[in-house]
């Protein structure tokens, strides 16, 4: 059960992917929980100096609902991985309808 002197009490720390999540005592015994385990365990440390930048074009209708400064960062250890996941991002999926236009933008970077 929540509560706000819980969480208050709780450190924050950042996770696999840079972002900072409350640490709880599930989060320090299962470093691997959550974000769909998108992380393989053996190579959770490498850098990951390779990425790619999501973002939405300005006036998309769906900056209303996630925020006019929202994007998702991937990051991947070699330039080989990102460009393997850039290209599967940018293929128009099956389960867009005929008359959807998918509007995101995805931007190759390096830190």
């Amino acid at each position: 059960m929540y509560s706000p002197t819980m969480a208050e009490s709780q450190p924050l720390k950042k996770d696999l992917f840079g972002e900072i999540r409350l640490c709880s005592l599930y989060s320090r015994a299962m470093d691997y929980c959550h974000q769909h385990n998108l992380v393989d365990p053996a190579s959770a440390g490498a850098e990951r100096p390779y990425g790619i930048r999501v973002t939405l074009p300005a006036g998309d209708t769906m900056r209303k609902i996630l925020g006019e400064s929202w994007e998702k960062l991937h990051w991947y250890p070699s330039e080989e991985e990102r460009n393997s996941a850039f290209e599967h991002m940018a293929i128009r999926h099956g389960y867009y309808r005929d008359s959807d236009t998918p509007t995101q933008i995805l931007e190759k970077i390096v830190r």
